[in-house]
């Protein structure tokens, strides 16, 4: 007795702890159950009409789902399919479909049973099957009791808000039926791609040969083999009163041909011969992919209308959203997408926005004209590592801690475990300025700052301006280790042109219905994230990526320049040549590009960024300025420009250029630290050959750099940001560059640069089809090419740009003092 009274109360508990179990598992999935009411798009969609900035309809919204699903834009009723394909579904995959509540016991049974001995046979309705391919798709390949079981509660739920009817108009609209030119959606896709001609044509042989293949869509590459499926259908659409006997005879003697096959058979149905004779016929048969103008915006709109309104309204009412799209610079990007070129099976995310309130101009998921219909935004939802793009806002970070452009670090192997390289696989050894460090986009120095500058401070700084670091990320952060969106990165670029405040992206400024306001989205407030003197220097230093260099020169940004424009931007690249990055800034617009392949795998090894995302940036954003009279970006006060070794740099006002780093002022690095994540991938640029023998080189083995070409030192510049000042003579201040031998870490800055005013060379504008080196070729490109100076004993001095005599190797002081070549 006491034996069963101990088994009684174990049994209860147990019942006890799996419902307290299954309570918890309700609570946790009940935003998942809410999902149910996402199928009313299925009955209801494009109902909200979205006009742009100006007031004209840009298009209507189309179905999604929250699960991030994809259904055919083309809904069909259920009086668009042949009754012979509903009839035909339901007796192969759902006998019961009219009796069950969504979920079948007996179905489940006779599964259980058939798998037992040896046949798999699925158990799933109709039902759940709609719930796995639309509420639950992002976790439809997962084999778990806990997926099982969500499906279950869902299917329940269907069954209760929708008819039969609309169960299984919904499932004709979404299954998966193969792939033909994209992946074959609904029974309108099947119809067209497998016979040519529209669903509610199919007769019931036809249909009887689509519901085959519904559990595995390869069935198609062996016709023989899977016909006599169809007279074990055509048997049991008689036994359940579906079709008659003469039907179902006339069916099986229908001379069937599927599109690609020639199949010839007997008087009786029989298959006599058949061959495959155009493997490419379904696919060349299948609707060609049609995007809609403005469909990356389109998607990005109702996610976010999604959110602050639920599906229900948007597909169930007539509503008008206005939103803050430009149609000229949509256009433009559009354009820039379908001209774009890229390597084979990559495609691209692009994102346009004002700087001066962070108002979208434009979205661009995917690239435009290759023939391939992508359902991923990857404008708005692509989060992809940001390689070297990330190095402004470091480098910024630094200005605003008091750091100079002219200040240096040494670009040599770091102490410690992390071991990050320069992408050429050789560094100089010696020190070279924050300039020249960014302009050839340099892993070793920007780690050095990173370091100098300290992780959390850069990751608080990152968060500010939208993003998302991982806080475990480590020292890989410096140089790109961070997951970002295009409209993410556009948005955190956009202080550089506006001041420093940072502004959140808007889509939506009001929803309508029926004149009356449902939903009012007020214009983003900016938050500072740099002060305006901060922001103009950060502005100078991506303006010299682009600018300073040719692509003889080891240019990165040089693709993106805007003729009569005034632009600034960052390229960056990622491990394997993954994702390629431009960010960049005019005084009207901010944007991003990525491109990258949708499966993640990498692109070839000679993709590079400028030469790729560079050109897509610059066409989508001169194409939206077409027409627009050209701004300046307009210098706060307490600026003051200085020539620095060839390069006009920005100072705020009365700044001691050697401060934080100088030479005469050491301060302790800390230690590399192991990196807590795969590091990101150096900035790729066609590399030089030479490599380097010792962890130190001398002088004389750094790679010779031709000089920027100097601007006019009588004339005025243009450009605002430089003050007219009569040219000062430059004398030259010894620098103490880290000997060979030293295993110093420690950052260095240049000396004290006496002004030297001239014309911004920013300015000079890029001959159509040309430019300044007269080549575009990318492997002209090199991160310390070759000298373009006639005399073989010079080289570029990349802790400033002074053209140095290499045949004067320089002298040490007896107290360690060290002058220059040439000095």
């Amino acid at each position: 007795m006491r034996l069963i009274t101990n088994l009684f109360k174990t049994l209860l508990i147990l019942v006890l702890l799996a419902g307290v179990g299954v309570l918890g598992m309700l609570l946790l999935w009940q935003q998942d159950l809410r999902r149910v009411d996402d199928l009313n798009v299925l009955e209801y969609g494009g109902k909200a009409t979205v006009v742009d900035a100006g007031g004209r309809v840009i298009g209507a919204l189309t179905p999604s789902l929250s699960s991030g699903a994809r259904v055919n834009r083309d809904l069909l009723r259920a009086d668009q399919f042949s009754p012979w394909l509903g009839k035909a579904v339901v007796t192969s995959e759902d006998r019961r479909f009219y009796e069950h509540h969504g979920v079948d016991p007996m179905g489940i049974a006779r599964a259980l049973l058939r798998s037992a001995s040896g046949s798999l046979e699925g158990g799933s309705t109709i039902t759940q099957q709609v719930v796995r391919s639309t509420l639950l798709e992002d976790i439809k390949d997962e084999r778990t009791p806990a997926r099982k079981l969500k499906e279950a509660l869902l299917a329940l739920q269907v069954e209760r808000r929708f008819t039969k009817q609309e169960i299984l108009t919904a499932y004709l609209n979404v299954v998966y039926w193969g792939v033909g030119r994209t992946d074959l959606l609904g029974a309108q896709d099947a119809a067209r791609a497998y016979f040519g001609i529209a669903p509610s044509q199919l007769n019931l042989a036809q249909s009887v040969y689509l519901t085959t293949l519904l559990p595995n869509a390869r069935r198609y590459n062996n016709y023989v083999a899977y016909r006599p499926l169809m007279r074990s259908i055509l048997n049991r659409m008689v036994e359940d009163g579906r079709a008659t006997k003469a039907q179902a005879d006339a069916a099986w003697r229908y001379p069937l041909q599927p599109v690609g096959w020639r199949v010839r058979y007997d008087g009786k149905g029989n298959i006599v011969s058949a061959r495959l004779v155009n493997p490419d016929a379904k696919r060349l048969s299948a609707p060609a992919p049609q995007v809609r103008f403005a469909d990356g915006f389109l998607d990005a709109v109702e996610r976010d209308l999604a959110d602050r309104l639920g599906r229900k309204v948007l597909y169930q009412s007539d509503v008008t959203v206005y939103t803050t799209m430009n149609r000229a610079a949509q256009q433009a990007a559009e354009a820039a997408s379908k001209s774009a070129s890229l390597p084979n099976g990559a495609t691209l995310g692009l994102a346009l926005l004002d700087p001066k309130n962070g108002d979208v101009q434009a979205l661009v998921g995917q690239k435009l004209g290759d023939g391939v219909l992508e359902e991923w935004n990857n404008a708005t939802r692509a989060r992809r590592q940001v390689g070297s793009s990330i190095k402004p806002l470091l480098y910024t970070l630094a200005l605003a801690k008091g750091w100079t452009q002219a200040d240096t670090l040494r670009d040599a192997p770091l102490d410690g475990d992390y071991q990050p390289q320069n992408y050429s696989g050789t560094y100089t050894g010696g020190p070279v300025t924050l300039r020249y460090a960014l302009d050839h986009s340099l892993n070793l120095p920007t780690v050095r700052l990173a370091q100098q500058l300290g992780l959390n401070s850069f990751e608080s700084r990152l968060r500010e301006l939208g993003l998302s670091p991982n806080p475990d990320t480590g020292l890989p952060l410096a140089i790109g280790a961070l997951e970002a969106s295009p409209l993410q990165m556009a948005a955190a670029y956009a202080p550089f042109a506006n001041g420093g405040l940072y502004y959140a992206p808007r889509l939506i400024t009001r929803v309508v219905q029926g004149g009356h306001t449902l939903l009012t989205v007020p214009a983003s407030s900016g938050k500072r994230v740099w002060d305006a003197q901060t922001a103009w220097l950060g502005l100078d230093m991506i303006r010299g990526v682009v600018n300073d260099l040719t692509p003889r020169q080891g240019g990165l940004g040089w693709r993106a320049r805007i003729e009569g424009r005034e632009v600034g931007g960052k390229t960056g690249t990622t491990n394997d040549v993954r994702d390629l990055w431009f960010a960049g800034v005019t005084p009207e617009l901010a944007g991003a590009v990525w491109v990258g392949r949708s499966d993640n795998a990498p692109l070839p090894q000679n993709s590079y960024s400028g030469d790729v995302a560079a050109p897509v940036w610059q066409q989508a954003v001169a194409g939206a300025l077409q027409g627009q009279p050209a701004a300046q970006f307009q210098p706060p006060d307490q600026i003051e420009y200085r020539r620095v070794r060839g390069i006009q740099m920005a100072f705020k006002a009365g700044q001691d250029q050697g401060g934080i780093g100088s030479f005469f002022r050491r301060d302790p690095q800390p230690q590399a630290t192991p990196p807590a994540q795969e590091q990101a991938a150096p900035e790729p640029q066609p590399q030089d050959t030479t490599t380097s023998d010792s962890p130190q080189p001398d002088v004389n083995e750094i790679p010779a750099l031709p000089p920027t070409d100097p601007a006019p030192e009588d004339t005025t510049s243009a450009d605002p940001a430089t003050p007219p000042a009569d040219p000062a003579p430059t004398d030259p201040t010894p620098t103490e560059p880290v000997p060979a031998d030293s295993g110093a870490t420690d950052p260095v800055p240049a000396a004290d640069p006496t002004p030297d005013p001239a014309q911004d060379p920013t300015l000079t504008p890029i001959p159509d089809g040309t430019d300044s080196g007269g080549l575009t070729d990318p492997s002209d490109i090199q991160p310390l090419p070759d000298s373009g100076t006639d005399d073989p004993n010079t080289t570029q001095d990349p802790s400033g740009g002074a053209t140095l005599d290499t045949t004067d190797p320089g002298t040490v002081a007896p107290d360690g003092t060290f002058t220059p070549p040439g000095q």
